[in-house]
């Protein structure tokens, strides 16, 4: 199969690059990370206003979608800038209340238009302290928590997960069986995406770094890691799109898998190309590195994928 991407699609892309890159995003992560939510709330005031919440919500409220191939497009380009935030639970908790007319007219028109930040716990939630929706999936269903307790940090600092509190409102009597897939196809965008910025700014920093004369890049040792960090995103970006055509559990979980796993791959080298000031978190590079692995183990982790996608063949 081949498959290309509209001119519209592209244009998308770029728009969102344009508007992500303007917004100087290391310094809304790092205000992120220290509890301040201001600077990322107004970000994704304007993610919102340039459509990417309404891809995954139903026209009839309010939203244009579901859309996963312009989702996928979408999530890559916040994943390569970094954007912090609850935005693949975003996408779920659409796919979670879209069944649901009465709870969904209610709350998915302030998803798609950016004015309430939704997460989901399963059992942790992501940033609950600063999101307005709070859902929670126990015994089968999709509750309205009241809140959420017991906030930890996570490997990534602008990853809070907390433990949504009991009770609160029955949103939904059944989970859909196929709504974890949005979860996992975005968070294997926003993956995409960070192994592609890692690339772009390792290969930047072995071009400017010189030894004995010349500089890193230049090295064949170097370039063999930075060719195989290249051909395993490459790899994963036709699963992904593919994975977002299908929509089959056992598709999306391999693009989750390739994703993550040339991602964290690329991170490894990205650090190891880097030397010592890779690991130091004043240097933007480390908050590539850290989503890396915490998108890693979202919403599936390597073993479950893969025994998704086994059992399918089974």
């Amino acid at each position: 199969m081949r498959f290309l991407l509209t001119e519209e699609q592209r244009a998308f892309a770029r728009s969102l690059d344009a508007l992500l890159t303007a917004a100087d995003t290391p310094s809304v992560i790092r205000s992120w990370s220290a509890g301040d939510p201001t600077a990322g709330r107004a970000l994704w005031s304007r993610i919102a206003e340039a459509g990417v919440f309404a891809l995954a919500v139903p026209e009839a409220y309010e939203g244009v979608g579901p859309l996963p191939v312009e989702i996928v497009v979408a999530f890559v380009e916040l994943g390569r800038h970094a954007v912090p935030g609850p935005l693949a639970e975003t996408v779920l908790a659409a796919a979670l209340l879209s069944g649901q007319p009465e709870p969904a007219g209610r709350l998915l028109p302030q998803l798609a238009s950016g004015k309430a930040l939704a997460t989901v716990g399963a059992p942790y939630a992501l940033d609950a302290d600063t999101a307005d929706l709070v859902l929670a999936l126990r015994d089968g269903q999709v509750w309205r928590a009241p809140g959420a307790r017991d906030t930890r940090p996570s490997l990534d600092p602008a990853r809070r997960l907390s433990t949504p509190l009991p009770g609160g409102e029955l949103l939904s009597p059944v989970i859909p069986p196929d709504a974890v897939l949005w979860a996992r196809l975005a968070t294997a965008a926003q993956a995409l995406g960070v192994g592609l910025a890692l690339l772009d700014r390792t290969v930047a920093h072995v071009g400017r770094r010189i030894q004995f004369g010349v500089p890193t890049g230049s090295f064949q040792a170097v370039k063999h890691r930075l060719a195989d960090a290249r051909i395993a995103l490459e790899f994963a970006r036709p699963l992904l799109f593919g994975a977002a055509l299908s929509m089959t559990p056992a598709d999306v979980a391999a693009a989750k898998v390739a994703a993550c796993e040339a991602a964290y791959a690329t991170a490894r080298t990205a650090l190891q190309l880097h030397g010592a000031i890779g690991y130091t978190a004043e240097y933007d590079l480390s908050l590539w590195l850290t989503k890396a692995r915490a998108l890693r183990s979202a919403w599936g982790g390597p073993a479950r994928c893969r025994a998704v996608v086994l059992g399918a063949r089974g």
